[in-house]
């Protein structure tokens, strides 16, 4: 099929809601979980110059690349340090993840694929999140897009010009993330070449070019893990010295994460994959179960490309054994799940018991997250802005008339019913219930009630208690307390927490001027803190105490 399936202002209409329900998460505050981590990460090469180190608050942080540190530190420097500035750069590459998936489909099929793969894509849940809790896979996942898009037109047409695309796309991943970038594309292209049964192209003199390529594009990583540790034999990190960070960068980064090495959440898990895909790319996983179940059973009739669908089987293995499991990790092949979706739907137009299944499918789904959106922000955090209330009302007009017009098929409604709710969701979300849930994240908080009164280069963490977000907002460094700092004459300021706090007063230490916040980490919500009933009784505090000296143990028995 290559005529149009939507309208051309329709698409142009559900890409603007997702716009719309995208634009108020670039300003909520960063979530204490790898987002905060990850802006100081990049606030401490803003502030010192030193864009080589990469050091958290334990000291060197050896796991991720620079790219998103390096993209967010020059960010600061155009527009300050603010959310917006941590989250733009994953923006922009959002909306190249989202082109790049366009020209994917386009390639793979033809233009309609392309087209729906995009708005398909763009309206998926973990994709939309990426963009407000933002970590590495918004990039990422653009990285992949424009690699497995590169790699399709060089096996294609054998054009250089792909070559170096390709090449880039890679070395963006990989100076994102590390081998997930290369292996997801590397797969695509495998089983693509497999499918056209170009075996010659295995010996083809250009991918020498693209290996050339990549290693120039990611050698600033490369030798910047090289300063930071082949130079500095005398580093420790997990308990382990004399570290290689050129091998740790190139060859055991991602085999730490696969073996469990670096964290076990979810390890026995082996059915991680699939029901975390459910939600993540939702609300088209249904159909996207489906469709490889077709593809699966026709794979051998060569109906469909191998691509998409052997990368798919493969990553699918390969998260459910690996031994560090997290939901993010599955965006990866959302580009690929993307355009499966969308052959899938564009291939059922002209059946009609399949068009009914789908638009059933799709209105469900629908439904169920209306109903859970309206519990979250009628019930748990209720509307309390007009502004909201008003642009509600119209992507409710939206939503409804994707249901009630005559001038869409049925299969035409399911896929704009399903983006439009998307939309009406994350700007919920986004406007609503971030905004007032982080008001219980205790980091922002303080940086602001102690601006002016507090300077935050006096104060200092305890290694097991401490806040990214209070140092983002508050723009300064983590710095660890010891008892010597009580002896330099100055003000010394403790961030903590009442259990630690009141650990060190039983140690001696002496106490004066507290400002506290309410605090409870969001990142692990529970049903008594989601009920306004039960909240409170949940939340704890974090405080910026004055430590003003402390008392002579002996003397003080």
């Amino acid at each position: 099929m290559n005529s149009p399936f939507l309208p051309a202002g329709i698409y142009k209409l559900l890409f603007v809601l997702l716009a719309i329900a995208c634009i108020p998460g670039l300003f909520v505050p960063l979530l204490d979980n790898d987002s905060a981590h990850h802006a100081s990460i990049a606030l401490r090469m803003h502030l010192t110059g030193d864009y080589v180190s990469l050091i958290d608050q334990s000291g060197d942080y050896l796991d991720k690349p620079h790219l998103l540190f390096w993209l967010c530190a020059a960010s600061y420097k155009i527009f300050g340090v603010t959310s917006f500035a941590y989250k733009f750069p994953t923006l922009l590459f959002t909306i190249l993840g989202t082109y790049s998936t366009y020209r994917l489909g386009r390639s793979l099929y033809n233009n309609e694929v392309g087209k729906l793969a995009a708005l398909v894509i763009a309206a998926a849940f973990a994709y939309l999140l990426a963009n407000n809790d933002v970590r590495m896979d918004g990039i990422l996942g653009a990285a992949i897009a424009l690699s497995c898009w590169q790699l399709v037109e060089f096996i294609q047409h054998k054009k250089l010009l792909n070559i170096v695309g390709a090449a880039l796309g890679l070395a963006i991943g990989f100076s994102t993330k590390g081998h997930i970038a290369v292996f997801v594309p590397a797969v695509a292209a495998f089983f693509y070449i497999l499918y056209r049964k170009e075996w010659n192209l295995f010996l083809n003199w250009k991918w020498l070019v693209l290996l050339v390529l990549f290693g120039l594009f990611i050698s600033p990583v490369v030798y910047s893990y090289y300063l930071q540790y082949n130079l500095h034999p005398e580093k420790i990190v997990r308990g382990k010295d004399h570290i290689n960070g050129v091998t740790f960068i190139l060859f055991n980064q991602s085999v730490e994460r696969f073996s469990g090495g670096m964290g076990g959440d979810a390890k026995n898990d082996y059915f991680f994959f699939l029901h975390s895909f459910l939600w993540a790319f939702a609300p088209w996983s249904i159909l996207t179960y489906i469709a490889m179940a077709g593809r699966i059973k026709e794979l051998r009739q060569r109906k469909l490309e191998w691509a998409s669908t052997g990368t798919f089987i493969v990553v699918a293995l390969v998260v459910s054994l690996s031994g560090f499991k997290l939901p993010h990790y599955i965006n990866i092949i959302f580009p690929l799940a993307a355009v499966i979706t969308s052959v899938f739907i564009l291939g059922k137009t002209t059946n009609p018991r399949w068009v009914k299944i789908i638009f059933t499918i799709q209105l469900t789904v629908s439904v169920l997250l209306l109903l859970l959106s309206a519990v979250i922000n009628i019930w748990a955090f209720p509307l309390k802005t007009w502004w909201i209330a008003a642009v509600l009302i119209l992507l409710l007009a939206a939503v409804f008339y994707c249901i009630k017009t005559t001038m869409l098929d049925r299969l035409q409604k399911a896929v704009s019913l399903s983006v439009a709710t998307m939309a009406l969701v994350f700007f919920l979300l986004n406007s609503n219930f971030y905004p007032q849930l982080l008001k219980y994240q205790a980091g922002e908080s303080l940086a602001t009630i102690t601006k002016g009164k507090v300077d935050p280069a006096d104060v200092y963490v305890l290694p097991n208690s401490y806040s990214a977000s209070y140092v983002f907002y508050s723009s300064s460094l983590f710095k660890r307390f010891d008892d010597s700092l009580l002896q330099s004459g100055k003000r010394v300021w403790l961030l903590t927490e009442p259990g630690p706090l009141e650990k060190l007063k039983e140690e001696g230490y002496e106490t004066g001027q507290v400002y506290s916040a309410t605090h409870f980490r969001i990142t692990k919500l529970s049903l008594k803190f989601v009920n306004p009933a039960t909240r409170d009784k949940e939340c704890s505090s974090m405080m910026i105490v004055e430590i003003t000296g402390k008392k002579n143990k002996a003397a003080a028995e």
